[in-house]
């Protein structure tokens, strides 16, 4: 009898604290909403600097478009394989065997299993233990107070010194009252002669992408409500072989993702309700499986049927849609075409924080009146940088006093013009862009005060990150950082260009140094001579006012010149930069 009310008395004691259990704010200094691609980055990045990093996502997988939305081809960047982008890619490859082993479809040099990718991604994350992460976790409310946000995620509470927002439309963002675009800017505001006259509130189609599979019996589902068989009419204008080869998976899987009336689909759902998302999101669903219905009946492949075991999902489906588009906060910065074509018009170059070199890629197929907007279907550009202000809000809401300087938004939601988020959407640049919000959140979260540009750039390259897409170097070649660090003030210069598919900026390592290479105005007062000259070291010392450290003049190499005006003069941090690149 005793024993018995002992227990009673124990167990009731332990249930009277659970509420005081559950109300204990677990702290970090780094609290990141959203695990999706940049989400990811941002954690791995943010732990690896040294930050102790919450990590929320509200579905059961982490990697979001390269996983949870079955969007397991990479675009772009395959020539600027660096950072936590370059190693995930590096794992892929040695799970299947080799880069050549990623190459199955012909959408992409780099394609692998949505599974697949989300175990990568999800030992990377594991081997972290800075990184506490929850999944099947909603973010019920957020708080500002004493400097310290505030996040209770149902019986849950956490703090952190920094916050990111890393969900896949700048939910946490638009919560907050940041100011943000959707749609189309006009010329007008951004200055960009492709974008439309006004303003408008058009965004691409997203995509419900199907991982199909071939079986060696009948799959074809049931009609889909509302199919529509014309909606899909002329979708292999190649032939349906290599409609259905573009995104073939290792292992043989097939991922379809197809624009030419295919399974995209246009709904501006970013700013609607949860109820409202579901709904258009069934619709979405439907016209995917319409266009899987269509492919089975009309163009002869039953035997193709919904790719069984590969999502944690009662229809076979990935988790979520593949947003193309989401708010874009009105950041420090504005990245826009323009300083895509022109990175000198303006320093922002000088900020950057990461690269890509994927084509300006809207979707508007199945916009009613596709005719009636801008043709941006790969409309080319060169590679370019993505300037750190992107990250952070420019603005503060009008919300009293407070202060949102700790705050940081990734993924798509960045400060860039519609246009450009065309290419900087892609995932390599999304991860890339993850990660400078992971390094720069656990540096301002160390220091107490925001990173100055220069800090944050020095631990990205640390971490092997390109900054300036010089594609010849990799991060393990001799003088890959030299070059980055060079080319970030500006003295050496790359150059942009887009031939075919190639969208890329030639650094030139193993041409001679002409006198019109070096830009030396700015830094060491030397007025620019537009001269082919070939320079020497003793040259070179003379203009950066530095003693020559061989006795023998020589000509010099363009990756000579960089390594030594890095070592020698230091130009990278003898002088700090502020948000739009300028001198301080």
């Amino acid at each position: 009898m005793f024993r018995m009310r002992f227990f009673i008395c124990r167990a009731a004691a332990v249930l009277l604290s659970l509420p005081a259990i559950f109300s204990c704010e677990r702290s970090f200094d780094v609290a990141i909403v959203g695990a999706g691609a940049g989400g990811c980055a941002a954690a791995l990045q943010a732990a690896r600097s040294g930050a102790s990093v919450l990590l929320l996502e509200e579905g059961p997988w982490v990697g979001g478009m390269l996983t949870s939305a079955g969007v397991s081809a990479i675009d772009g960047n395959y020539r600027l394989r660096g950072g936590i982008f370059g190693e995930f890619c590096d794992s892929l490859a040695a799970r299947y065997g080799g880069y050549e082993a990623l190459r199955t479809g012909w959408v992409s040099n780099i394609l692998f299993e949505p599974q697949v990718g989300e175990a990568v991604l999800g030992n990377m994350l594991a081997a972290e233990e800075n990184i506490c992460l929850y999944r099947n976790i909603s973010l019920d409310s957020l708080t500002r107070k004493d400097a310290v946000w505030h996040l209770r995620c149902g019986g849950r509470r956490f703090r952190a010194a920094m916050l990111v927002d890393c969900t896949e439309l700048g939910d946490v963002a638009a919560r907050l009252g940041i100011p943000y675009d959707l749609g189309m800017d006009s010329s007008r505001d951004m200055g960009e002669d492709v974008a439309p006259e006004e303003a408008n509130d058009i965004i691409q189609d997203l995509t419900y992408v199907i991982t199909a599979r071939f079986y060696d019996r009948d799959m074809t589902i049931s009609r889909p409500k509302g199919y529509d068989a014309s909606l899909y009419e002329g979708c292999n204008p190649g032939g349906t072989d290599a409609m259905l080869s573009y995104g073939l998976l290792p292992g043989g899987d097939v991922m379809l993702n197809w624009p030419i009336n295919g399974n995209d689909a246009y709904m501006n759902l970013v700013e609607a309700g949860k109820e409202e998302r579901d709904s258009l999101l069934e619709e979405a669903k439907r016209i995917s499986l319409g266009y899987l219905y269509y492919i089975q009946t009309e163009l002869g492949h039953p035997e193709l049927g919904i790719a069984e075991g590969v999502y944690p999902s009662a229809d076979g489906l990935p988790l979520i849609p593949y947003h193309r588009e989401s708010r874009r906060i009105h950041g420090m910065t504005r990245f826009t075409v323009n300083d895509v074509f022109d990175p000198y018009r303006n320093n922002l170059y000088r900020t950057s924080v990461a690269v890509g070199d994927y084509p300006v890629d809207h979707h508007h197929r199945r916009y009613p009146c596709p005719d009636s907007l801008p043709d941006l279907h790969f409309y080319p550009v060169p590679s370019f940088s993505v300037p750190a202000g992107v990250l952070v809000p420019g603005e503060n809401p009008l919300q009293g006093n407070e202060d949102y300087s700790t705050l940081l938004v990734a993924e798509k939601s960045v400060s860039v013009s519609n246009i450009v988020n065309g290419a900087t959407r892609l995932q390599p640049v999304v991860m890339g862009l993850g990660q400078a919000a992971g390094a720069m959140a656990a540096l301002s979260a160390a220091a107490g005060r925001e990173a100055t540009v220069r800090e944050l750039q020095d631990e990205l390259l640390e971490a092997s990150c390109y900054l300036m897409p010089y594609q010849e170097l990799t991060p393990y070649d001799e003088g890959f950082a030299s070059v980055q660090r060079v080319g970030l003030t500006g003295i050496l210069r790359g150059r942009g260009e887009s031939i075919g598919w190639q969208n890329r900026t030639l650094f030139r390592p193993d041409d001679p140094l002409l006198l019109r290479d070096l830009y030396l105005e700015e830094y060491y007062g030397r007025e620019y001579v537009d001269s082919d000259r070939v320079v020497t070291l003793f040259e070179l010392c003379r203009l950066l006012g530095v003693e020559s450290p061989e006795a023998l003049d020589r000509p010099l190499t363009r990756i000579d010149a960089a390594i030594l005006i890095d070592t020698l003069a230091d130009p990278f941090h003898s002088r700090n930069i502020d948000w739009t690149g300028s001198l301080q």
